[in-house]
């Protein structure tokens, strides 16, 4: 299976809710004792035999070319990825996988079906709203939490590894009743 995080690059945005693709794969590669290399494209990579941890190293809204570059170059279908990013509509402390359809508005997934011209793949969306009230969604997105949150992003987190290493042994609809 081809695990695909998003996040924006840099340290800019490293403790940005639009991260927790990012942390999500950095956890699960941490578990794994997996390390992440520069690909060929737009992109880092670590891979082992049964499992590919990727983050696209584009911005979040073009997240569409370093995976597509990463498809391409190690000839992937979309039949087993499983994309993990933010959603500022499920409330923090939930996930949500999802086998397929629209992005929902969220710009990364737009990417990717764009330049996949595919949306018939898996993806784990992880809470990332709360009850404050953004100016505007990129305003809230590209803030880091409030240090109150600390607890439940953690959680979160370990949840989202939890989830992932259960569909790595499991179907998605097993894996869906379970976590959804």
């Amino acid at each position: 299976m081809t695990i695909v995080g998003l996040g924006n690059p840099g340290q800019k945005y490293a403790k940005t809710k639009h991260n927790a693709g990012y942390w999500v794969l950095d956890k699960l590669a941490e578990e794994l004792s997996l390390n992440f290399k520069l690909g060929k494209g737009e992109y880092v990579h670590s891979n082992n035999s049964n499992i590919r941890l990727v983050k696209p190293l584009g911005y979040m809204n073009n997240s569409g070319i370093g995976l597509k570059s990463y498809m391409d170059y190690f000839n992937i279908t979309t039949d087993d990825l499983l994309v993990v990013y933010d959603d500022a509509d499920l409330p923090l402390g939930k996930i949500r996988f999802k086998s397929n359809g629209t992005s929902g508005g969220q710009k990364g997934i737009e990417s990717i079906i764009y330049q996949l011209n595919n949306d018939k793949f898996l993806r784990l969306k992880i809470g990332v709203a709360t009850n404050e009230i953004p100016k505007s969604l990129a305003s809230y997105v590209l803030a880091p939490f409030d240090s109150k949150y600390d607890d439940q992003v953690k959680a979160i987190i370990n949840e989202s590894v939890e989830a992932i290493q259960f569909l790595l042994n499991n179907d998605i609809t097993k894996t869906m009743n379970k976590y959804n």
